[in-house]
């Protein structure tokens, strides 16, 4: 039951002994969580044995924290998972700014009302969700931003001091009060700024322009921080880091399986309701594959890393590249081909940190042969090599073949279906053409690719597949200067 003022609150619930502290309360909440054998992140993927434990002995231990991690490990998520550890709501006083306890005020205008107004003190309940905080710190971020400022004007106005706790306007950090203050990429934040948490950190309270205004505020303070930043834009002052209880770091996903969980989490996949969308598991593995082989890739700058946002984004692009080959040919079903990979290069050129020799090779060509190498690795664990040599002698015999990634299923199959050995290849991976021929030709395009990625066969920018040996003879033809004229 809700009570509108402090009265029906005290007559109700009673008076509390002691101020339960937010740290306390997230402690509390967390131990229930534990013992009920509840999900604690929801959402959160391949951390169950690093990151997370880490985090619970942290809240656990009431430790102000921060997570040190390369972009895209879902360093700002987990700290908003952190509000599902608050209770459902929270009351205070009406209208104060930084959500203060009937009980235990700490605002002066809210002591004051409190004595003016007593039992008729108007309560309001504050969602969990209303109690979290964030800033992403820039060069630019002032004191006044974080913690506050004296109002002149507020002073004059009502004659107070200019030192009086009315006259303060408030920053981020004391409308945080009672709940949980974030701060991501803190190395960006001045240093002077990050002096301006010490007493926060430790004492509990807060100073304004010299004047000694103690204000004992109840945070839990959290932060984010890409290690490399240290260095390149900005570091993390020791007194400071020596003042954050725990230091936990971020990963990529270890595991393929790990990946393809959280893309197929994140992605946006359903979009398109009147369609019928299949997805498969080949594609997911070598989108995923692709950020793994940026992971290991000597052009790729491994301070940066490569974002779980990369395959996140292929994906969505893949995607949508089949969505439009459907909207344009008669294809019943949405599903993704080999070419609509190479068609969301865009998707990731982006997001490839390159270094010096990768700069010089250009983003595109990385990108490319990162898909390439996805691909090989991917079709080398669902096939071995001598289940294509009937396919491999039909090319050598003279067989040619040119699709584009616009070419509908039934013109794709046609071309297709004249390959020698193909349809048994197809039959023992379970693949029917009556039942789905967007998904064969899904099929038949993977086992080509990964046949010219084993150089069995060669395929040109315009997607035409032909022997290996063809390709090589081509080659010498150009290497050949043409025979000079004779004049008689």
């Amino acid at each position: 039951m809700k009570f509108s003022t402090f009265g029906q609150l005290k007559q109700e619930k009673g008076i509390p002994s002691s101020f339960r502290s937010v740290k306390d309360e997230l402690r509390e909440n967390l131990i229930d969580k534990l013992h009920r054998k509840k999900e604690i992140f929801p959402g959160i993927i391949g951390y169950e044995d690093s990151v997370i434990p880490g985090l619970l002995n942290a809240v656990m231990s009431k430790h102000n924290l921060i997570l040190l991690g390369l972009r895209g490990q879902a360093k700002s998520r987990i700290l908003r998972a952190l509000t599902t550890l608050l209770d459902d709501e929270l009351v205070c006083v009406d209208g104060c700014e930084i959500n203060d306890d009937p009980f235990f005020p700490i605002c002066a205008t809210c002591i004051k009302r409190i004595k003016e107004e007593g039992d008729n003190l108007p309560i309001v309940y504050l969602p969990k969700e209303n109690r979290y905080v964030e800033k992403l710190a820039t060069p630019d971020v002032t004191i006044a931003d974080i913690i506050g400022d004296l109002d002149p004007i507020k002073a004059a106005k009502h004659g107070r001091d200019l030192s009086a706790h009315e006259n303060i306007h408030f920053g981020l950090l004391p409308r945080g009060h009672r709940g949980i203050f974030a701060i991501n990429e803190l190395p960006d934040l001045a240093p002077k700024i990050q002096v301006g948490l010490f007493n926060v950190m430790q004492e509990g309270d807060i100073q304004i322009k010299g004047f000694p205004i103690r204000l004992p505020l109840d945070i839990f303070l959290v932060f984010s921080a890409n290690p490399e930043d240290y260095t390149a834009r900005g570091k993390i002052i020791t007194p400071l880091k020596d003042r954050i209880g725990s230091q936990i770091t971020t990963h990529y996903p270890h595991t393929l399986q790990n990946g393809i969980a959280i893309t197929r989490q994140e992605s946006w996949v359903n979009r398109n309701p009147s369609a019928s969308l299949e997805i498969p598991d080949f594609i997911w593995e070598i989108v995923e594959n692709i950020a793994f082989k940026g992971r290991q890739n000597k052009h790729v700058d491994k301070r940066s890393g490569v974002s779980q946002r990369l395959p996140i984004a292929c994906l969505e692009n893949a995607l949508s590249n089949a969505e439009r080959r459907t909207l344009a040919t008669e294809d019943q079903k949405i599903v993704p081909r080999i070419s609509d990979i190479y068609a969301s290069i865009p998707a990731i050129t982006g997001k490839l940190e390159l270094e010096y020799e990768g700069e010089l090779k250009g983003s595109e060509c990385i990108a490319k042969e990162l898909i390439e190498s996805a691909i090989l690795a991917t079709f080398e664990k669902y096939f071995s090599d001598n289940e294509f040599n009937q396919i491999i002698q039909w090319f050598d015999l003279g067989g040619e073949i040119k699709v584009d990634d616009q070419t509908s299923s039934n013109q794709y199959f046609s071309a297709m279906k004249s390959i020698q050995g193909l349809e048994k290849i197809l039959e023992a991976q379970g693949i029917q053409p009556k039942k789905s021929l967007e998904m064969t030709v899904s099929m038949i395009e993977f086992i080509l690719e990964g046949l010219s990625g084993q150089k069995h066969l060669s395929r040109n920018e315009s997607r035409g597949y032909f022997s290996e040996a063809e390709q090589t003879k081509q080659e010498y033809r150009e290497t050949i200067p043409p025979p000079k004229s004779t004049s008689t």
